[in-house]
Protein backbone atom coordinates (compact mmCIF):
# COMPACT_ATOMS: atom_id res chain seq x y z
CA UNK A 1 0.00 0.00 0.00
CA UNK A 2 3.10 2.75 0.76
CA UNK A 3 4.26 1.55 -2.53
CA UNK A 4 1.00 2.23 -4.34
CA UNK A 5 1.00 5.81 -2.40
CA UNK A 6 3.77 6.81 -2.45
CA UNK A 7 3.78 6.51 -6.49
CA UNK A 8 0.27 7.89 -6.55
CA UNK A 9 1.92 11.33 -4.90
CA UNK A 10 5.12 11.01 -7.11
CA UNK A 11 3.20 11.50 -10.37
CA UNK A 12 1.09 14.39 -9.02
CA UNK A 13 4.01 15.92 -7.97
CA UNK A 14 5.94 15.28 -11.61
CA UNK A 15 2.36 15.83 -13.54
CA UNK A 16 3.08 19.53 -14.29
CA UNK A 17 6.02 18.43 -15.91
CA UNK A 18 4.43 16.42 -18.77
CA UNK A 19 1.05 18.58 -19.40
CA UNK A 20 0.85 22.63 -18.37
CA UNK A 21 3.65 24.12 -20.32
CA UNK A 22 0.85 25.59 -22.68
CA UNK A 23 -0.38 27.76 -19.65
CA UNK A 24 1.15 31.31 -19.60
CA UNK A 25 -1.46 33.04 -17.74
CA UNK A 26 -0.70 33.12 -14.05
CA UNK A 27 -2.56 34.75 -11.11
CA UNK A 28 -2.43 35.12 -7.54
CA UNK A 29 1.36 36.52 -7.15
CA UNK A 30 0.70 37.99 -3.19
CA UNK A 31 1.08 33.93 -2.27
CA UNK A 32 4.51 34.18 -3.28
CA UNK A 33 5.51 36.57 -0.65
CA UNK A 34 6.57 34.15 2.39
CA UNK A 35 5.48 33.40 6.08
CA UNK A 36 6.83 33.37 9.06
CA UNK A 37 10.20 35.83 9.58
CA UNK A 38 12.08 32.43 9.94
CA UNK A 39 11.48 31.60 6.31
CA UNK A 40 11.65 35.08 4.58
CA UNK A 41 15.03 35.68 6.81
CA UNK A 42 16.54 32.27 4.93
CA UNK A 43 15.59 33.38 1.67
CA UNK A 44 12.10 31.44 1.18
CA UNK A 45 13.96 28.16 1.02
CA UNK A 46 11.90 26.39 3.34
CA UNK A 47 10.50 23.44 1.40
CA UNK A 48 12.48 20.84 3.58
CA UNK A 49 12.88 21.57 6.62
CA UNK A 50 9.73 23.34 7.66
CA UNK A 51 8.12 21.13 10.69
CA UNK A 52 6.32 24.34 12.61
CA UNK A 53 2.17 25.68 11.37
CA UNK A 54 4.09 27.77 8.45
CA UNK A 55 4.22 24.23 6.85
CA UNK A 56 0.51 25.10 5.76
CA UNK A 57 2.38 28.01 3.66
CA UNK A 58 5.59 25.88 2.49
CA UNK A 59 5.19 22.59 2.16
CA UNK A 60 1.67 21.11 4.02
CA UNK A 61 3.76 17.77 3.99
CA UNK A 62 5.98 19.56 7.17
CA UNK A 63 3.12 19.48 9.14
CA UNK A 64 3.50 16.09 10.44
CA UNK A 65 6.15 17.54 13.01
CA UNK A 66 3.86 18.70 14.93
CA UNK A 67 2.55 16.70 17.52
CA UNK A 68 1.24 17.16 21.23
CA UNK A 69 -0.53 20.27 20.94
CA UNK A 70 -1.63 23.31 18.78
CA UNK A 71 0.74 25.63 17.16
CA UNK A 72 0.15 29.21 16.25
CA UNK A 73 2.15 31.47 14.14
CA UNK A 74 1.54 34.76 13.56
CA UNK A 75 3.25 37.36 11.11
CA UNK A 76 2.81 41.28 10.85
CA UNK A 77 4.93 43.40 8.12
CA UNK A 78 4.47 46.36 5.71
CA UNK A 79 5.83 47.14 2.55
CA UNK A 80 6.92 50.38 0.38
CA UNK A 81 6.93 52.23 3.35
CA UNK A 82 3.68 51.27 4.68
CA UNK A 83 1.39 51.17 1.66
CA UNK A 84 0.80 47.49 1.34
CA UNK A 85 -0.23 45.82 4.87
CA UNK A 86 0.83 41.52 5.23
CA UNK A 87 -0.54 39.61 7.79
CA UNK A 88 -0.49 36.16 8.05
CA UNK A 89 -1.87 34.00 10.35
CA UNK A 90 -1.67 29.70 10.94
CA UNK A 91 -3.18 27.26 13.09
CA UNK A 92 -1.97 23.43 13.16
CA UNK A 93 -3.27 20.91 15.70
CA UNK A 94 -2.29 17.31 15.93
CA UNK A 95 -5.36 14.77 15.85
CA UNK A 96 -5.83 10.89 16.26
CA UNK A 97 -3.53 10.36 18.86
CA UNK A 98 -0.62 12.05 16.80
CA UNK A 99 -0.93 10.17 13.68
CA UNK A 100 -2.36 13.23 11.80
CA UNK A 101 -2.16 17.06 11.42
CA UNK A 102 -4.49 19.53 9.76
CA UNK A 103 -3.51 23.16 9.52
CA UNK A 104 -5.72 26.38 9.16
CA UNK A 105 -3.71 29.27 7.43
CA UNK A 106 -5.28 32.70 6.73
CA UNK A 107 -3.25 35.48 4.82
CA UNK A 108 -4.34 38.98 4.12
CA UNK A 109 -1.95 41.45 1.55
CA UNK A 110 -4.20 44.93 0.91
CA UNK A 111 -3.94 48.56 0.18
CA UNK A 112 -5.71 50.84 1.89
CA UNK A 113 -7.07 54.24 1.47
CA UNK A 114 -6.39 54.22 -2.63
CA UNK A 115 -7.90 57.53 -4.07
CA UNK A 116 -11.15 57.29 -6.45
CA UNK A 117 -10.85 59.98 -8.70
CA UNK A 118 -13.42 59.11 -10.86
CA UNK A 119 -15.29 62.23 -10.37
CA UNK A 120 -12.32 64.81 -9.58
CA UNK A 121 -12.83 66.58 -12.83
CA UNK A 122 -16.89 68.61 -12.98
CA UNK A 123 -18.64 68.05 -16.31
CA UNK A 124 -17.98 71.41 -16.55
CA UNK A 125 -14.40 71.03 -16.58
CA UNK A 126 -14.01 72.69 -12.59
CA UNK A 127 -11.90 70.40 -10.40
CA UNK A 128 -14.04 69.25 -7.07
CA UNK A 129 -11.64 67.56 -4.27
CA UNK A 130 -14.43 67.06 -2.30
CA UNK A 131 -15.48 63.98 -4.95
CA UNK A 132 -12.42 62.19 -3.62
CA UNK A 133 -13.14 58.95 -2.28
CA UNK A 134 -10.82 56.12 -1.08
CA UNK A 135 -10.92 52.50 -1.16
CA UNK A 136 -8.98 49.34 -0.60
CA UNK A 137 -7.63 46.21 -2.59
CA UNK A 138 -7.14 43.40 -1.00
CA UNK A 139 -6.02 39.70 -1.61
CA UNK A 140 -6.79 37.40 0.91
CA UNK A 141 -6.51 33.54 0.68
CA UNK A 142 -7.60 30.28 3.42
CA UNK A 143 -5.43 27.27 3.19
CA UNK A 144 -6.72 24.26 4.74
CA UNK A 145 -3.43 21.97 5.07
CA UNK A 146 -3.54 18.41 6.06
CA UNK A 147 -0.12 16.38 6.81
CA UNK A 148 0.68 12.81 7.59
CA UNK A 149 3.74 10.50 8.04
CA UNK A 150 4.21 7.42 5.90
CA UNK A 151 7.58 6.26 7.98
CA UNK A 152 8.59 7.26 10.99
CA UNK A 153 12.03 5.86 12.09
CA UNK A 154 14.72 7.71 14.44
CA UNK A 155 16.95 7.38 11.25
CA UNK A 156 14.44 8.24 8.45
CA UNK A 157 10.72 9.90 8.17
CA UNK A 158 8.94 10.39 5.35
CA UNK A 159 5.38 12.64 5.27
CA UNK A 160 3.25 13.56 2.33
CA UNK A 161 0.14 16.64 2.88
CA UNK A 162 -2.03 18.70 0.73
CA UNK A 163 -3.43 21.96 0.54
CA UNK A 164 -6.78 23.02 -0.30
CA UNK A 165 -6.55 26.95 -1.30
CA UNK A 166 -9.94 29.03 -1.18
CA UNK A 167 -8.48 32.70 -2.45
CA UNK A 168 -10.47 36.11 -2.25
CA UNK A 169 -9.54 39.35 -3.90
CA UNK A 170 -11.57 42.86 -4.11
CA UNK A 171 -10.67 45.62 -5.83
CA UNK A 172 -13.36 48.20 -3.73
CA UNK A 173 -17.09 47.96 -4.74
CA UNK A 174 -15.79 47.51 -8.61
CA UNK A 175 -14.81 44.20 -9.03
CA UNK A 176 -14.16 40.78 -6.84
CA UNK A 177 -12.91 37.41 -7.56
CA UNK A 178 -13.32 33.62 -5.89
CA UNK A 179 -10.79 30.99 -6.95
CA UNK A 180 -10.09 27.56 -5.66
CA UNK A 181 -7.03 25.15 -6.35
CA UNK A 182 -5.03 22.45 -4.76
CA UNK A 183 -1.31 21.55 -4.00
CA UNK A 184 0.22 18.45 -3.04
CA UNK A 185 3.19 17.83 -1.36
CA UNK A 186 6.10 15.22 0.42
CA UNK A 187 8.89 15.80 2.81
CA UNK A 188 12.05 13.16 3.74
CA UNK A 189 14.37 13.31 6.44
CA UNK A 190 17.42 10.65 6.64
CA UNK A 191 19.66 11.63 9.14
CA UNK A 192 21.06 15.34 8.58
CA UNK A 193 19.49 15.09 5.19
CA UNK A 194 16.15 17.18 3.92
CA UNK A 195 14.20 16.42 0.90
CA UNK A 196 11.02 18.44 -0.08
CA UNK A 197 8.94 18.81 -3.14
CA UNK A 198 5.28 20.43 -3.49
CA UNK A 199 2.94 20.20 -6.82
CA UNK A 200 1.46 23.88 -6.48
CA UNK A 201 -2.00 24.42 -8.48
CA UNK A 202 -1.95 20.95 -9.71
CA UNK A 203 -5.58 21.44 -11.01
CA UNK A 204 -4.49 25.16 -12.04
CA UNK A 205 -6.13 28.05 -10.09
CA UNK A 206 -9.18 29.77 -11.57
CA UNK A 207 -10.12 33.49 -10.54
CA UNK A 208 -13.34 34.20 -11.68
CA UNK A 209 -13.76 37.83 -11.61
CA UNK A 210 -16.87 39.52 -11.31
CA UNK A 211 -17.31 43.84 -12.08
CA UNK A 212 -19.81 46.07 -10.42
CA UNK A 213 -20.40 49.85 -11.94
CA UNK A 214 -23.04 52.40 -11.08
CA UNK A 215 -24.28 53.79 -14.27
CA UNK A 216 -22.33 56.77 -13.39
CA UNK A 217 -19.08 55.13 -13.12
CA UNK A 218 -19.72 53.86 -16.81
CA UNK A 219 -20.22 56.99 -18.15
CA UNK A 220 -17.09 58.14 -16.72
CA UNK A 221 -15.35 55.36 -17.99
CA UNK A 222 -16.77 55.68 -21.48
CA UNK A 223 -16.13 59.39 -21.85
CA UNK A 224 -12.48 58.86 -20.70
CA UNK A 225 -11.72 56.03 -23.40
CA UNK A 226 -11.41 53.00 -20.54
CA UNK A 227 -13.02 49.88 -21.20
CA UNK A 228 -15.75 48.51 -19.07
CA UNK A 229 -14.57 44.85 -18.36
CA UNK A 230 -17.91 42.49 -17.97
CA UNK A 231 -16.03 39.13 -16.47
CA UNK A 232 -12.89 37.57 -16.65
CA UNK A 233 -10.66 34.40 -15.46
CA UNK A 234 -7.39 34.65 -14.35
CA UNK A 235 -5.53 31.18 -14.54
CA UNK A 236 -2.63 29.94 -11.89
CA UNK A 237 -0.47 27.52 -13.83
CA UNK A 238 1.18 24.63 -12.11
CA UNK A 239 4.55 24.74 -10.70
CA UNK A 240 6.46 22.82 -8.54
CA UNK A 241 9.13 23.66 -5.67
CA UNK A 242 12.17 21.33 -4.94
CA UNK A 243 14.22 21.00 -1.95
CA UNK A 244 17.46 19.93 0.02
CA UNK A 245 19.20 20.76 3.32
CA UNK A 246 21.59 19.55 5.26
CA UNK A 247 22.51 19.62 8.95
CA UNK A 248 26.08 20.36 9.64
CA UNK A 249 26.39 19.24 13.61
CA UNK A 250 28.98 20.89 14.35
CA UNK A 251 28.98 20.32 18.43
CA UNK A 252 26.08 19.30 20.72
CA UNK A 253 25.01 22.35 21.09
CA UNK A 254 25.68 24.21 17.47
CA UNK A 255 23.99 23.67 14.74
CA UNK A 256 24.16 25.33 11.12
CA UNK A 257 21.58 24.19 8.90
CA UNK A 258 22.21 24.81 4.96
CA UNK A 259 18.83 24.49 2.37
CA UNK A 260 18.65 25.65 -1.51
CA UNK A 261 15.04 25.43 -3.19
CA UNK A 262 14.25 25.49 -6.79
CA UNK A 263 10.96 27.32 -8.02
CA UNK A 264 10.18 25.46 -11.42
CA UNK A 265 7.56 27.15 -13.69
CA UNK A 266 6.22 25.89 -16.59
CA UNK A 267 3.98 29.65 -17.82
CA UNK A 268 5.93 30.56 -20.10
CA UNK A 269 10.21 32.22 -19.87
CA UNK A 270 10.91 34.85 -16.74
CA UNK A 271 13.76 36.44 -15.36
CA UNK A 272 15.52 33.31 -13.96
CA UNK A 273 18.77 31.98 -14.11
CA UNK A 274 17.56 28.58 -15.90
CA UNK A 275 14.58 29.92 -18.37
CA UNK A 276 13.73 29.42 -21.71
CA UNK A 277 10.08 29.11 -23.58
CA UNK A 278 9.27 25.47 -21.50
CA UNK A 279 10.96 25.67 -18.06
CA UNK A 280 11.56 28.91 -15.71
CA UNK A 281 14.16 28.06 -12.65
CA UNK A 282 14.49 30.36 -9.74
CA UNK A 283 16.29 29.27 -6.92
CA UNK A 284 16.52 29.82 -2.94
CA UNK A 285 19.44 29.79 -0.95
CA UNK A 286 19.03 29.87 3.08
CA UNK A 287 21.23 29.29 6.14
CA UNK A 288 20.04 29.28 9.93
CA UNK A 289 22.92 28.72 12.61
CA UNK A 290 21.21 27.59 16.20
CA UNK A 291 22.57 27.64 19.43
CA UNK A 292 21.08 24.94 21.85
CA UNK A 293 17.63 25.86 20.10
CA UNK A 294 17.18 28.83 21.89
CA UNK A 295 18.85 31.42 19.49
CA UNK A 296 18.93 31.53 15.84
CA UNK A 297 20.62 33.77 13.02
CA UNK A 298 19.20 33.49 9.45
CA UNK A 299 20.58 34.65 6.26
CA UNK A 300 19.31 33.88 2.57
CA UNK A 301 19.47 35.04 -1.27
CA UNK A 302 16.24 35.10 -3.07
CA UNK A 303 15.20 36.31 -6.65
CA UNK A 304 18.09 36.19 -8.71
CA UNK A 305 17.40 38.39 -12.34
CA UNK A 306 18.84 40.11 -14.82
CA UNK A 307 19.06 44.34 -14.89
CA UNK A 308 20.69 46.45 -16.84
CA UNK A 309 23.89 48.18 -14.51
CA UNK A 310 23.44 51.00 -12.82
CA UNK A 311 24.20 53.91 -15.12
CA UNK A 312 24.96 52.25 -18.24
CA UNK A 313 22.51 53.03 -20.34
CA UNK A 314 24.19 53.06 -23.63
CA UNK A 315 26.30 50.00 -23.46
CA UNK A 316 23.36 48.06 -22.54
CA UNK A 317 25.52 45.84 -19.84
CA UNK A 318 23.60 43.44 -17.99
CA UNK A 319 24.47 41.80 -14.59
CA UNK A 320 22.67 39.48 -12.10
CA UNK A 321 20.81 41.14 -9.22
CA UNK A 322 19.43 39.72 -5.91
CA UNK A 323 17.45 40.23 -2.88
CA UNK A 324 19.33 39.61 -0.08
CA UNK A 325 18.01 38.97 4.15
CA UNK A 326 19.01 38.33 7.35
CA UNK A 327 17.35 37.31 10.71
CA UNK A 328 17.12 36.31 14.12
CA UNK A 329 15.50 34.44 16.38
CA UNK A 330 14.77 33.72 20.10
CA UNK A 331 13.09 30.86 21.70
CA UNK A 332 11.74 31.06 25.52
CA UNK A 333 9.76 28.48 26.90
CA UNK A 334 7.14 27.32 24.22
CA UNK A 335 7.56 30.97 22.73
CA UNK A 336 9.74 31.95 19.89
CA UNK A 337 9.99 35.61 18.52
CA UNK A 338 11.33 36.40 14.96
CA UNK A 339 12.66 38.99 13.00
CA UNK A 340 13.54 39.58 9.78
CA UNK A 341 15.45 42.50 7.86
CA UNK A 342 14.67 41.66 4.05
CA UNK A 343 15.62 43.74 0.87
CA UNK A 344 12.37 43.58 -1.46
CA UNK A 345 14.49 45.49 -4.52
CA UNK A 346 17.56 44.31 -5.22
CA UNK A 347 21.35 45.31 -3.76
CA UNK A 348 21.97 48.47 -6.14
CA UNK A 349 18.57 49.88 -5.25
CA UNK A 350 17.26 48.62 -1.91
CA UNK A 351 14.39 48.90 -0.39
CA UNK A 352 13.72 47.20 2.96
CA UNK A 353 11.59 45.90 4.96
CA UNK A 354 11.32 44.83 8.47
CA UNK A 355 9.15 41.95 9.35
CA UNK A 356 8.00 39.91 12.76
CA UNK A 357 6.46 36.85 13.82
CA UNK A 358 5.48 34.81 16.64
CA UNK A 359 5.43 31.50 17.50
CA UNK A 360 4.06 29.33 20.48
CA UNK A 361 2.56 25.57 21.45
CA UNK A 362 -0.69 26.27 22.74
CA UNK A 363 0.09 23.87 25.92
CA UNK A 364 -2.89 23.10 27.74
CA UNK A 365 -1.56 23.39 31.10
CA UNK A 366 -4.20 21.75 33.02
CA UNK A 367 -3.41 18.31 30.81
CA UNK A 368 0.51 18.82 31.28
CA UNK A 369 -0.57 18.50 35.52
Amino acid sequence: MSKSLSFCLLSILLSPLFSFSQFVEYSNEFLNIGAGARGIAMGNAQVASVDDGTAGYWNPAGLAAVKDHPNVNLMYSEYFSGIGQYIFTSVAFPVQGNKRTLGVTLLRFGVDDIPNTLFLVQPDGSINYNNIQTFSSADYALLLSYGQYIKETESQKISFGFNAKIIHRIVGSFASAWGFGLDAAVQMQMNRWHFGAVAKDITTTFNAWSFSFTDQEKQVLYLTDNDIPVKSTEITAPSLVLGSGYDFRISNSVNLMAEVNANVTFDGKRNTIISNNTISVDPHFGLEASINKMFFIRAGVTNFQKALADGDTLNQKEVWIYQPSIGVGFKVGNVTIDYAFSNLANQSNPLYTNIFSLKFDWIDKTKKR
